[in-house]
């Protein structure tokens, strides 16, 4: 069973699904890999860099 995925893995994927059309995918890539550093200025570059496609929507 392969181990979790590195924040740098995580990034490729949220650079793959963006790339793709799929920015909810790629903000919860981001959203992990932003979890895995203990820079908070690092983690909210990453997050700025895939905002949230669903924020400011009301249901």
């Amino acid at each position: 069973m392969p181990g979790k995925p590195t924040r740098s893995e995580l990034l490729d994927y949220a650079d793959q699904m963006a790339a793709t059309g799929r920015p909810s995918l790629a903000r919860l890539c981001a959203e992990e890999a932003a979890q895995q550093t203990t820079d908070p200025h690092e983690a909210a570059r990453i997050l700025a860099d895939y905002p949230d496609p669903n924020a400011g929507r009301k249901e």
